[in-house]
């Protein structure tokens, strides 16, 4: 199953790892850090025009990848939930 992370653009939803609200998270060293390493990999994708405000972490193919959304963390996890309960076979 595909999730819409914004701008046409879309996961597949087994390849979250976890998404993160970013008000919350950029206040730590340690995320700013992390973002920045991978920006400078060419891991990060932005999914959308707007101002982000939240991250999501993939992981498919043996490959790192970071998603920047303008929606909510609580959102996405929202959308996710409801698209689990509809399809529990996938």
């Amino acid at each position: 199953m595909y999730h819409s992370i914004g701008s046409s653009m879309a996961v597949r939803t087994r390849t979250i790892i976890r998404i993160f609200d970013l008000d919350n998270t950029s206040c730590s060293k340690h995320t700013r850090q992390f973002l920045r390493e991978a920006e400078r990999n060419g891991q990060v994708v932005a999914a959308g025009e707007e101002l982000p405000k939240s991250f999501l972490l993939t992981r498919e193919f043996g490959m790192d990848r970071v998603y920047l959304t303008q929606f909510s963390a609580q959102t996405m996890e929202k959308r996710i939930s409801k698209e689990e309960a509809s399809c529990p076979n996938l």
